[in-house]
């Protein structure tokens, strides 16, 4: 090897360490943006929990007595109080229907031309991507604790130990993790906020038919398996198990396996979603 092409071994190192640098700190830069905007306008985080809460009165006091939990009776006493069943579904469905958000936040950005702001200036194709996804994963971090808080007043409890708890949150949040970048694709992808409004017709399946509210075994035979399949289940499941909490498990093979396909299923998005939005970013017209 000549002595030149020796020279230039560290300074290609150099390079890659610089565009590293520089990529994450651009998408720092825009996490502060979008965190700034949630500061200013703490109405937004209000807004976005204001779903979840009256969920949790309306199934959790308004219909909670007429609610069955497989494996523990519908009575309301021990295993089978639904509110301890229902608050680790509400905890999924919060996570889920973030997407709708970042979606809304992202084309809200694309039609007001800050996108386009974004792509005029010297900065990593990546930042606006990671940027939006950590700026919303923090903000699902103060709305779980926010809810989690609710649960605890209302009567929910956790029987499992620390760890387990924490694995529970983690996986909650790991969710929400991949879910950002179908928002993110979502938003570059819908042409006006107005458009993006209609995304509710999907997020609403995508948590109705799942355990959120009710357990997949019983549910009629042909939508009992579509709703035991759906990711959103995965979690739910994985979730009350190690909480503790009632109408964990069931016959499936998905079920069975919640916590490990809890894990699945976001890695799957992610690696789907994740370049398909930074492509369609780098995709999009000047």
């Amino acid at each position: 090897m000549s002595a030149a092409s020796t020279a230039n071994v560290p300074l290609t190192a150099d390079a890659s360490r610089g565009r590293l640098f520089w990529a994450l700190a651009d998408g720092w830069n825009v996490t502060r943006r979008y965190l700034t905007h949630f500061r200013r306008q703490p109405i937004t985080i209000a807004w976005q929990l204001g779903f979840p809460l009256i969920s949790v009165l309306l199934y959790g006091f308004v219909f909670g007595e007429a609610m069955k939990v497989p494996g523990g009776g519908d009575d309301g006493e021990g295993g089978g109080d639904y509110k301890q069943f229902l608050m680790p579904g509400m905890f999924v469905m919060t996570m889920a229907f973030g997407f709708m958000n970042t979606a809304m936040g992202v084309v809200t950005d694309a039609s007001k031309g800050v996108i386009d702001r974004f792509r005029s200036m010297p900065m990593a194709p990546s930042a606006v991507a990671s940027g939006r996804g950590l700026a919303d994963l923090i903000v699902a971090c103060a709305e779980l604790t926010i809810l989690a808080l609710t649960a605890l007043a209302i009567g929910w409890r956790s029987s499992a130990g620390l760890g387990d708890t924490l694995l529970a949150f983690g996986l909650l949040l790991l969710l929400r993790f991949s879910l950002i970048w179908v928002g993110v694709f979502l938003g570059l992808v819908v042409p006006t906020p107005e458009a993006a409004g209609g995304l509710y017709a999907v997020a609403f399946p995508l948590t109705m038919i799942s355990s959120v509210f009710v357990a997949p075994s019983l549910m009629p035979d042909w939508l009992a398996p579509v709703a035991a399949w759906n990711p959103v289940s995965s979690t739910g499941t994985a979730t009350r198990e190690l909480f503790g909490n009632p109408g964990a498990g069931g016959a499936s093979w998905v079920e069975q396996h919640a916590v490990l396909m809890a894990v699945v299923w976001p890695l799957v998005i992610s690696l789907l979603f994740l370049p398909l939005a930074v492509r369609k970013f780098k995709q999009l017209s000047r």
